[in-house]
């Protein structure tokens, strides 16, 4: 059941814990992040365990092991890089990482390379059975 809008984390990430990469990278991003996901600023979900959880959205599992997917506090969906970006913007330390790519100039080229390395990284997974 969703949160009130004014108790929800500001993002909520969904993942596939059962690709080695997202989940390494995941992994990494919460211990720089301990203090945030304490305070529920920032929450990380493994889609694996809720599969219809953005069902609503019409977004299913294969969406979501093909991308990242977040939530705002404001029920808004965040898809691929975007969602790397706004991690980053809470994350101390890689907040440049966010400005740097998540400008006008570089947004552009920052979503393509994300979607290429993300299908390609499907398809690695698809392959090696990380399902």
């Amino acid at each position: 059941m969703p949160q009130p809008i004014d108790q929800a984390p500001s993002l909520t990430v969904y993942y596939n814990t059962r690709c080695p990469v997202c989940d390494y990278g995941i992994r990494r991003q919460k211990s720089r992040l301990l203090a945030a996901i304490k305070a529920g600023r920032i929450a990380f979900r493994d889609i694996n365990l809720e599969p219809d959880a953005l069902a609503r959205f019409g977004v299913d599992l294969e969406d979501i092991r093909k991308r990242l997917h977040a939530i705002d506090r404001k029920g808004h969906m965040i898809v691929g890089a975007d969602v790397a970006i706004a991690v980053w913007r809470l994350t101390p330390g890689e907040k440049w990482l966010a400005i740097l790519f998540g400008n006008r100039l570089l947004l552009w080229p920052t979503r393509l390379t994300y979607n290429i390395f993300a299908n390609a990284l499907y398809v690695w997974n698809r392959r090696k059975g990380h399902w």
